[in-house]
C-alpha cells in the first residue's frame, strides 16, 4: 500500500522554445533573474506542496541542478530530463516523484501562477468525482473551426470554451495509470485522462496565467510580476 500524502509537483520545462527566436525561454531573464526561479518560488510558498520535480531539457540539466542549489530550494527534489513528447517529460518527472495524494503537473514557462489559484485548484480536484482538475479561462473571442482549406466550417458557442492551463491537478495513481495506459499522443494530461473515459473539472485560472511562447510573451509577463511586487 503506498504511503500517499500531500500534493507533488511535476514542472514541465524541456521544450524547444522553438518561437522565442534563438532564447531558451526556461532560462529567458524575467525581472533579472531566469524565468523558471519565478515558478518554482510559487511551489515553494504553497505550503501543500511537499515535493518538486524539475523535467528540463537534457542539455539543461547540469545547468538547472546549479540553479536550484544557487536558489536553496527545499522542495526540489529531483531535476532529469525530459523527452521528445510533453507526455513523454511529464512521464520521467512523474516517475521520479514519490507517491503522493495528489500531482499538479505544471508548465515551466507560466510563471504568472499565484497561491489563490493553486488553493483553487486543490479545492477543485478534492470535489471532483475521479480526481482531475485543470486551470482554464473562458475565452475572449470568438472562435472559429477552420478546414485546411482556410474555409470556416464552424462557430462554436463562446460560453462553453475555455481556454486550459496549467496546474492539473490529478489523483497520483490515476495520473500513473494514465500515463501506463494511454496510447497516442497528447497535448497535455487532461487528454489523456479523457480518453481513458474519466471526467475531468475545470477551475477557475487566471489571465496573467499566460504561457511564455514568444518573446511578447515575456514583456507582458514582466509587467504582470511588476504589477505584484
Amino acid at each position: 500500500m503506498l504511503n500517499r500524502t500531500g500534493v507533488g509537483v511535476v514542472v514541465v520545462a524541456a521544450g524547444s522554445s522553438t518561437r522565442m527566436e534563438g532564447v531558451d525561454k526556461t532560462f529567458a531573464p524575467l525581472l533579472g533573474r531566469p524565468l523558471i526561479t519565478h515558478t518554482l518560488d510559487r511551489f515553494e510558498e504553497f505550503p501543500g506542496v511537499s515535493e518538486v520535480v524539475l523535467v528540463l531539457a537534457a542539455h539543461s540539466v547540469e545547468y538547472g541542478r546549479s540553479l536550484v542549489d544557487e536558489r536553496g530550494y527545499r522542495k526540489v527534489s529531483h531535476i532529469c530530463g525530459g523527452g521528445t513528447r510533453r507526455q513523454d517529460s511529464v512521464k520521467a518527472g512523474l516517475s521520479a516523484l514519490a507517491p503522493c495524494h495528489w500531482v499538479m503537473v505544471h508548465d515551466g514557462a507560466r510563471p504568472g501562477l499565484d497561491l489563490a489559484l493553486m488553493h483553487r485548484g486543490m479545492g477543485a480536484v478534492t470535489a471532483s468525482p475521479q480526481g482531475a482538475a485543470i486551470a482554464g479561462v473562458p475565452v475572449k473571442d470568438t472562435i472559429k473551426v477552420v478546414d485546411v482549406d482556410g474555409t470556416v466550417t464552424d462557430t462554436p458557442a463562446r460560453e462553453t470554451l475555455w481556454a486550459a492551463q496549467t496546474p492539473q491537478i490529478f489523483d497520483y495513481e490515476l495520473l500513473c495509470r494514465v500515463h501506463a495506459e494511454f496510447e497516442g499522443d497528447a497535448t497535455d494530461d487532461a487528454m489523456m485522462v479523457e480518453a481513458l473515459g474519466c471526467k475531468v473539472s475545470m477551475f477557475l485560472g487566471s489571465y496573467e496565467n499566460l504561457k511564455v511562447t514568444t518573446p511578447e510573451d515575456l514583456m507582458v509577463m514582466e509587467a504582470v510580476l511588476r504589477g505584484r511586487v
